[in-house]
């Protein structure tokens, strides 16, 4: 693999392979396939212990391939919004002028709410070749956006593997993006769904259909005793299921199965 935002786990996972007897930073988890199993859905899971410098990966295969990242691409297009200004904070109003039953709505409950409609107005907002110059800096996934389709988060133009995302949300959590710290802070704040004395749990889901299918995403961290863990989850759900109810209930599950929730990590 070429892309350098996920060079380092590749070289990791070579050197891990070769030397399977005295690497211990790379844990393959069978185990985690009965959750996926137990939900009804095939899937992968990865994670990244930052403070020991370890992998937890769940199917390694489908972890590197590559797919649309329907909604989790919002990440993105708020922290490009912000960091150029088309909007100026997360409560800046986005509104759909082409139909009046959709009501306005801040950036920050768009973001929390995945709302396709005003995500979808702040993309044509900020403007194709902004987001593609953004895109090629932080050398999101395969880099190409359709011009053909504005929603080129959703088809097969645009796509990231499990690797990638795990590598972006990481560098998120530490500001690490190329963007103003103070846009990184901002988004971080925006995907934390849970946040208490225990643990903060930060996720962004995304849900794409495909096939007849769907195609679903988790993206983002768990914190417990100061520890961070960025992680991701990428499965596939038959049509008609609640993908992102599904999508939560694995974060959760797995989330458990590996210690978390429990005081221990």
């Amino acid at each position: 693999m070429k892309r350098p935002q996920y060079l380092f786990l590749v070289l990791l996972f070579s050197f891990f392979m070769y030397n399977a007897c005295t690497v211990n930073n790379v844990t393959i988890k069978d185990e985690i396939g009965e959750v996926f199993t137990a939900n009804n859905v095939s899937g992968t899971f990865g994670m990244f212990d930052n403070s020991r410098g370890g992998f937890t990966i769940y199917d390694l295969d489908r972890f590197k391939k590559g797919y649309p990242p329907g909604q989790t691409f919002n990440i993105m297009t708020a922290l490009i919004g912000l960091n150029v200004g088309r909007v100026s904070d997360d409560s800046s109003l986005i509104t759909v002028t082409d139909t009046s039953s959709v009501p306005p709505m801040k950036v920050y409950d768009a973001f929390h709410q995945s709302s396709s409609d005003h995500v979808s107005v702040l993309a044509k907002m900020i403007g194709r070749d902004t987001i593609k110059y953004w895109v090629d800096s932080v050398k999101y996934g395969n880099k190409k956006i359709d011009k053909a389709n504005t929603a080129y988060w959703e088809n097969d133009s645009l796509t990231i593997s499990a690797d990638e995302q795990l590598g972006l949300i990481k560098r998120l959590y530490f500001r690490q993006h190329p963007f103003r710290a103070s846009v990184q802070e901002s988004v971080k704040k925006m995907i934390i769904v849970e946040n208490n004395a225990e643990y903060q749990l930060a996720y962004q889901l995304g849900v794409v259909q495909k096939n007849g299918k769907q195609l679903g995403w988790v993206v983002g961290w768990m914190e417990e005793n100061r520890h961070v863990y960025p992680f991701v989850i990428n499965f596939d759900a038959e049509a008609g299921v609640d993908t992102k109810e599904v999508g939560v209930k694995l974060a959760k599950e797995i989330l458990l199965s590996v210690g978390f929730f429990k005081g221990r990590m």
